[in-house]
């Protein structure tokens, strides 16, 4: 039940959903940044730095992904990747094999692309400028804007999920924030609300805000230095802004995917660079097929190049969603009575099992290679 509003509340919900023409508030990025400066985070790996190359690589791994998913993955990049030249210059099996597991792959392809357009087009230095940043391949206004802060100190407006649901709450802004009006808004009073100092902090601030106290679940607003401000509190609105997404059936896909190993050795595919795990290896694909005649006489087909089958088995059926459709993978296991002596087709690839654990493959699949190849005793 939500209580009802005093005439003050009446006043600071109309100051704070935009009947004030001006939405510029010094009160509000100074509660931010006293906030971070003693209860923020100030220990990450990426902090405490000034090296563009590495906050830049944070602020991408960063991008849909947890902070403890991405610490081991940022420090493994940093070890075989140190700037932004070496990782320029690596090959993109070697940057797509780091990614492995992090998912999004769109953003190890633009990460690669980014690095190589910086160390041609700018020396390998990151420019300041956040129009030149928002240029580059795979970084977008936000994360332009916060590599600026960082590294520069420059005053532009951040405004990721995290962002978005502070300013829902607290500005109490109707709508999804992804819809396009909604985020007009949220924009023109993220530019708004920017202080003139202390960017760093104001930035640092508003993101360990949205990461840390302002959850979608359980917010802490107990412990919020905006919490006096905060529109959804004062209204009992928390669990209701930001306004949700409108549902929509998720589409459903299937394939079928084949396990062929043959001595120390599994067969693998390239995968296009768009679409689904782009760039990464993977298991040959067949068209699922519900008649079992039908269904062999596929598996023949597609084996012809690498050997006669001896026996094929069906493995443990299992799903996995993606951000727009989930897909179901029916995997088989395919046993060769000889390999034929080459590959016909360039996409494919016999990959040694002793180096899967590093191969750039989906996750779901290598775990499911891992697993298979482990019954078998092929993998140690």
């Amino acid at each position: 039940m939500k209580r009802i509003l005093t005439k003050t509340d009446a006043a600071l919900v109309a100051l704070q959903t935009g009947a004030a023409e001006d939405f510029a508030d010094p009160a509000f990025s100074d509660a931010v940044i006293g906030w971070q400066k003693q209860h923020g985070r100030h220990a990450l790996p990426w902090q405490n730095t000034c090296d563009a190359y590495r906050i830049w690589l944070s602020e991408i791994m960063l991008q849909q992904t947890q902070v403890t998913a991405v610490i081991p993955y940022y420090q493994k990049f940093l070890q075989s990747f140190p700037t932004v030249e070496s990782l320029a210059a690596a090959p993109s099996e070697a940057v797509m094999a780091h990614w492995s597991g992090l998912g999004y792959y769109t953003r190890a392809r633009n990460l690669h692309r980014c690095a190589q357009r910086v160390a041609e087009e700018y020396g390998g230095r990151f420019p300041d400028d956040p129009e030149l940043l928002a240029d580059l391949p795979g970084i977008g206004r936000s994360t332009a804007a916060a590599i600026a802060a960082f590294a520069y100190g420059k005053r532009a407006a951040i405004l990721d999920g995290n962002v978005k649901r502070v300013f829902a709450r607290v500005f109490g802004v109707e709508g999804f924030p992804g819809a396009k009006p909604v985020e007009d808004q949220l924009w023109r009073r993220a530019v708004a609300l920017l202080p003139q100092t202390d960017m760093e902090s104001y930035t640092q601030g508003l993101m360990d805000l949205g990461a840390t106290l302002c959850l979608r679940g359980k917010p802490a607003c107990d412990r919020c230095p905006l919490a006096q401000r905060c529109v959804a509190l004062a209204t009992d609105r928390t669990s209701e802004l930001p306004v949700r997404k409108p549902k929509k059936a998720v589409p459903e896909k299937e394939t079928m995917m084949l396990v062929v190993s043959d001595g120390d050795e599994v067969l693998l595919q390239q995968r296009p660079d768009s679409g689904i795990w782009g760039g990464l290896l993977s298991l040959p694909e067949l068209a699922v097929s519900r008649d079992a005649d039908e269904f062999g006489l596929a598996v023949e087909d597609a084996m012809k190049p690498f050997g006669a089958i001896a026996a094929c088995r069906k493995l443990q059926p299992f799903s996995h969603v993606f951000t727009h459709f989930k897909l179901h993978i029916s995997p088989y296991q395919v046993v060769l009575k000889k390999r034929l002596p080459h590959i016909a087709e360039s996409v494919h690839v016999w990959y040694p099992i002793a180096e899967l654990a590093d191969a750039p493959l989906p996750a779901p699949v290598k775990k499911l290679l891992l697993e298979v190849l482990r019954e078998d005793d092929l993998l140690n």
